[in-house]
């Protein structure tokens, strides 16, 4: 059996638990926007692009209001999110194994660009990740997931057959069957998916220490 010598991660509910930080920030931004949310705030929200939450949450289109919150969420979130964030049990243990394993190791999310680096830096993870992408480091933004994976393996030059992305939605998977990578559904973060839900090819992780790269 042949080691797989790259691993993409998702970010948020896979490698770290953002959830306190970002339902903080959100539920800061509506009140002071006084909205009341149209979802609950709750791990559900976590994942998906902030424009599209604050969409969700304000119940409005409005350019100008979605904006204003952004800028609001941003200002919450950056000032408090970063120090809120920690890894969840048993990952630095798992990065620590794969890079003396000399695994090459990635991040792909759709944070920010900024504030995931400044989250790695806290944490002490600046040197463990050959590279982070994220849907805003290009303008226009990337339009999803399986865009920025593409983007990223294009650039980077990584060969599907031997690379593995790990997260913890639905879409993190779609993205990686979409660029024909194997995928492992973290079922410790934020997605709700059961086992028996997975599609064909994917792979269920209960923890961390269970991720086995190998073809």
């Amino acid at each position: 059996m042949s080691m797989r010598k790259t691993l993409v991660f998702d970010f948020d509910g896979t490698l770290v638990d953002s959830a306190p930080g970002i339902l903080r920030a959100f539920s800061e931004t509506l009140r002071e926007a006084g909205i009341k949310p149209s979802a609950p705030l709750d791990t559900n929200l976590i994942g998906p692009p902030l424009l599209e939450t604050l969409t969700r949450l304000s119940g409005s289109n409005d350019t100008a209001l979605l904006q204003s919150l952004t800028e609001r969420f941003k200002r919450h979130y950056d000032h408090t999110g970063v120090s809120t964030t920690s890894a969840y049990p048993g990952i630095e243990t798992m990065l620590a194994h794969f890079a003396a394993a000399g695994v090459t190791m990635h991040i792909s999310t759709n944070k920010r660009y900024s504030v995931t680096h400044a989250i790695l830096e806290n944490l002490g993870w600046k040197d463990r990740f050959v590279s982070v992408y994220a849907l805003d480091m290009v303008e226009p933004r990337l339009p999803g997931k399986a865009q920025l994976l593409a983007k990223q393996i294009s650039e980077l030059g990584l060969a599907a057959d031997t690379t593995v992305y790990v997260g913890d939605k639905r879409e993190d998977g779609e993205a990686a069957s979409a660029n024909s990578l194997m995928f492992y559904y973290a079922a410790w973060g934020y997605g709700d998916l059961r086992q028996e839900q997975l599609a064909t090819g994917w792979n269920w992780l209960n923890q961390p220490h269970e991720l086995r790269i190998t073809s």
